[in-house]
C-alpha cells in the first residue's frame, strides 16, 4: 500500500484528523479537476463527475466534427476509425492486459450478450451450463437467459446460480462446490456485487473454473478504475464493464471487454461490420472476416461523442495511478467504516461489506431499516448518495476527488439526520436511483 494511506490509520477524532489526512493525500490535486455536483458527492460508483480531461477531449472530438467532417475518421487527433482499439490500449493496463485483447465498444450488457453467446457457440464438448449467482446485477441474467433461450436451451434447466449465504456475499468456496455438483461449460460472476461492495477473488475463481473445464468471465463494472486487474496472467476469458462509475467517462459512455488471446479468431455471436478485420473492412465484402483481437467484439459503428469523454478521463487515471488510487480507496472505505462503528452502530446502522480490505471494492453499504428515506433525506441535504432495496445505503468515497473530511462530514451529518429522526417526515417515491 502506498505509504501516504497507512490502512491502519482509520480511527481519528473530529474533523482535525480528517484534514491530517487529506495534507497527506497525493491524490488531493486531483479533486480540482473535477466538478463535483452536490455538497458531498459520494455516488460515483454509479455515475462520476465530469474532469477537466474527459471534457477537452470531448470538445476536441466535437471541434473535429466542426472543422474535419468526414475525414475525422482518418485525420483526427485519434482517427476515429480506430478509436475502439486506441482507447481499448488505453485501458489494457488497468485490467491487465495487452493492448489487443480490449476494445471500447457498445453497451455493457451488449457486450454479456455477444460473449456469452459467442462462448456458448464455443463451447463444443462442454455442458451448456452458466453458473452465475444470485446477488448478480439483474442485466446479467437477462442477458444469460437470452442466449440460452436463443440456443433452445431452457434456462430453468442450464443456468444455475450461486446461493449467498447472508444476502450480502457469496463465498467462493460455494462457487468451487458449484462447479463439483453441477455440469458447468461458463462462470460469469461479478468482480464486486453491486450491492454489498464485496471484490470477489477473481484469480481463485478462474483457476477453479479452468479446473473443471469450464470458461470464466467477469462483469467488473464496480472495479474497473478503482481495483487492479491482471486478467491475462489470471487466465480469464473475457470480460466486460462501463466506464461512466470510477472512470468518469460520462453517462452512457461507451463500455469495454476484453477477450483473452487464445480466443481470437472466433466468430463473435453478434457479428457487425464495425468488428470485421480493419485492413479489408470498407471493402464491403459479403463474407463477415473477423478482425484477429478483442476488436472483433465491436458491433457497430463507434459512438465518438460516447467515446471522446474516456479518452480525456483515462488521462487522470494513469497520472494518478491505479494503485495509487487503490490505497486510498481502501483508506476511505476503512475509515467510512470505522465511523460507521464509531457514530452510527447505536443508531441501527451497521456495514453489509466486507472488512477485509481484499475483500472490499471501491464503496461500503450501510444498512438500516428505513434507508430509503434516510438517503432521500441525505440527498436534500446535498450529500449525494443511492439507495438498494430493501434496507441499502450506498456510499462511494471516490478517490480522485472525495476527501477524508468529506467523509468525516457525512458521518457526522448522518447521525444528525437518525438522532433527530429527520427522515420519518421524508416521502418516498418508486424511483430507485
Amino acid at each position: 500500500m502506498d505509504p501516504g494511506f497507512d490502512g491502519d490509520r482509520t480511527h481519528g477524532d473530529g474533523v482535525a484528523y480528517a484534514r491530517e489526512r487529506d495534507a497527506d493525500d497525493p491524490l488531493a490535486r486531483f479533486r480540482d479537476r473535477f466538478d463535483v455536483p452536490g455538497e458531498i458527492y459520494l455516488d460515483g460508483n454509479s455515475l462520476g463527475p465530469i474532469s477537466d480531461a474527459a471534457e477537452r477531449s470531448l470538445d476536441r472530438a466535437v471541434e473535429e466534427w466542426r472543422t474535419l467532417g468526414i475525414k475525422g475518421w482518418t485525420d483526427a487527433e485519434r482517427p476515429w476509425f480506430r478509436y475502439g482499439e486506441s482507447l481499448g490500449e488505453d485501458l489494457a493496463p488497468l485490467v491487465g492486459a495487452d493492448p489487443d485483447e480490449v476494445v471500447v465498444a457498445n453497451s455493457t450488457t451488449v457486450n454479456i450478450h455477444t460473449l456469452i453467446g459467442t462462448f456458448l457457440d464455443a463451447m463444443e464438448d462442454r455442458p451448456p451450463g452458466i453458473l452465475a449467482n444470485e446477488l448478480d446485477f439483474p442485466t446479467d441474467h437477462y442477458a444469460i437467459r437470452a442466449q440460452l433461450r436463443q440456443r433452445g436451451y431452457d434456462p430453468d434447466d442450464h443456468f444455475h446460480l450461486v446461493e449467498s449465504r447472508d444476502g450480502r456475499t457469496i463465498a467462493e468456496a460455494d462457487v468451487i462446490d458449484a462447479l463439483e455438483e453441477r455440469e458447468i461449460g461458463l462462470v460469469f460472476m461479478p468482480s464486486v456485487l453491486y450491492r454489498s461492495g464485496q471484490l470477489l477473488d477473481v484469480e481463485r475463481i478462474a483457476e477453479a473454473a479452468h479446473e473443471h473445464d469450464a470458461l470464466v468471465g467477469f462483469d467488473l463494472a464496480h472495479s474497473v478504475g478503482v481495483v487492479p486487474h491482471d486478467l491475462s496472467s489470471h487466465g480469464v476469458d473475457f470480460a466486460v464493464w462501463c466506464s461512466y462509475k470510477y472512470l468518469n467517462a460520462g453517462p452512457g459512455a461507451i463500455a469495454g471487454l476484453y477477450v483473452d488471446e487464445r480466443h481470437h479468431g472466433k466468430t463473435p455471436a453478434l457479428s457487425g461490420w464495425w468488428g470485421h478485420e480493419k485492413e479489408t473492412q470498407f471493402e464491403l465484402r459479403e463474407t463477415y472476416t473477423p478482425a484477429d483481437s478483442a476488436g472483433a467484439w465491436q458491433i457497430g459503428t463507434v459512438p465518438v461523442m460516447s467515446a471522446a469523454p474516456l479518452a480525456g478521463a483515462l488521462e487522470i487515471v494513469h497520472e494518478a495511478g491505479i494503485e495509487t488510487i487503490r490505497a486510498k480507496s481502501l483508506a476511505l472505505t476503512s475509515y467510512l467504516i470505522s465511523l460507521v462503528d464509531d457514530k452510527l452502530a447505536d443508531l441501527q446502522c451497521s456495514v453489509a461489506t466486507p472488512r477485509t480490505p481484499e475483500e472490499r471494492g471501491g464503496h461500503v453499504a450501510i444498512t438500516h431499516p428505513d434507508a430509503e428515506r434516510v438517503s432521500k433525506t441525505l440527498r436534500d441535504r446535498g450529500l449525494v448518495v443511492d439507495f438498494r432495496p430493501p434496507n441499502v445505503i450506498r456510499v462511494c468515497p471516490a478517490p480522485l476527488y472525495t476527501r477524508f473530511e468529506d467523509v468525516w462530514e457525512f458521518a457526522e451529518q448522518l447521525r444528525e439526520i437518525l438522532a433527530d429522526r429527520e427522515y420519518e417526515s421524508v416521502e418516498t417515491d418508486d424511483t430507485v436511483s
